[in-house]
């Protein structure tokens, strides 16, 4: 399973023409047939606040949702298009699950490439007992393979996506944090650069987030959400770290018995370090994603997303904190080439980069 809470939300393109394209029809079937399940269930949202039968601490949510929603489009000068405006109940944890892969003995993550969305590393399936068999299937080809399951995705605009049953189990900020990071991707997407385009929406949904919890007075929350946040980073560097060290193993001048016994040395010592970690912050909310194999695969899915938002905060300060400004400025960026843009955000976040509005 995914590490509880995460911000960091699968990005599934379904639009249909991708039924046309002649390639993995059977696969594209499968996301087609689980969207359009979604979207036979979805409910009005305003419907069901009116409805006496609805649950109060739904009704309560759902509310709330709709303020941060409508806060988020008017502070990303969205159109009012209708996504997150009806809502879908799940009857079960995630909506979906991805496949993620590597070979044995490298850290380089497999890719999949679709039409519009571009290259990411993940396979989405509507139902865990697809993304299973095909993960055997990698498996059996000599991958190491991981399967996680997500609890919401976006369209990136294409289709009202809707507010789903599992958003609402996160608290009040997280569950804004989710909708604005979600909302971001529809303000700004570039094919095949996953890096920027999650670290973009992790920083737009930081500046909406604390912004919004001014408004709305939850200050009071705010410190333990940054605890949390702080507690999830941590477990991201300690993951990060071990993966390093088995790039490191696997570039180096040795057979693959060697390495495999290496990489079992490595797993062997994350489980310990885990353990000192669950010591230290006395939390123990990642003990099902250590019950996994801690393989390769697995380790990809802790991936560097947000590598690059030091970089974005840093042009929002330097842009005067003018959300307009700042938003214009990274489609600017967007429009470079992906290691200039990726080098600018670098040095910007050093200080070494002077930005100027022209």
């Amino acid at each position: 399973m995914w590490p509880p809470n995460s911000t960091i939300a699968s990005s599934l393109l379904l639009a249909l023409s991708i039924l046309l394209s002649g390639c993995d029809l059977p696969y594209y079937w499968q996301a087609a047939q689980g969207h359009w399940d979604l979207m036979q269930r979805k409910q009005p949202i305003h419907d069901l606040l009116q409805d006496d039968a609805t649950p109060a601490s739904t009704r309560e949510s759902l509310t709330y949702l709709l303020e941060a929603r409508q806060f988020a489009v008017q502070q990303l000068g969205l159109e009012d298009n209708p996504s997150y405006l009806e809502y879908v109940e799940l009857e079960r944890e995630y909506v979906t699950w991805n496949v993620f892969a590597t070979p044995e003995l490298s850290m380089q993550n497999h890719t999949w490439c679709y039409p519009v969305a571009g290259c990411v590393s993940y396979r989405g399936y509507f139902a865990r007992q697809d993304a299973e068999q095909y993960a055997a299937q990698l498996q059996q080809a000599g991958l190491d393979t991981y399967v996680g399951g997500v609890g919401a995705y976006s369209t990136l605009g294409w289709f009202a996506d809707p507010v789903l049953s599992s958003f609402l189990e996160r608290g009040p900020l997280s569950l804004a944090a989710l909708l604005f990071h979600e909302l971001a991707h529809q303000v700004l997407y570039v094919q095949d650069d996953t890096v920027f385009n999650e670290s973009f929406a992790s920083a737009v949904e930081t500046i909406l987030l604390q912004q919004w919890a001014e408004q709305q007075g939850l200050q009071n929350r705010w410190q333990e959400y940054q605890t949390a946040v702080s507690r999830h980073q941590a477990f991201i560097q300690l993951v990060l770290a071990n993966r390093a060290a088995r790039e490191a193993l696997f570039e180096a001048e040795i057979s693959a018995p060697e390495q495999r016994r290496g990489k079992q040395a490595l797993i062997t010592q994350l489980r310990a370090e885990y353990e000192r970690f669950k010591q230290d912050w006395g939390y123990s909310g990642y003990d099902s994603w250590f019950a996994g194999d801690l393989n390769n695969a697995q380790l990809s899915t802790v991936a560097t997303y947000h590598e690059l938002k030091p970089g974005f905060i840093a042009l929002f300060q330097k842009t005067d904190q003018n959300l307009g400004d700042f938003l214009d400025a990274c489609r600017t960026l967007a429009e470079q080439d992906q290691d200039q843009r990726r080098q600018r955000l670098i040095q910007l976040a050093h200080g070494n980069f002077v930005y100027t509005q022209d």
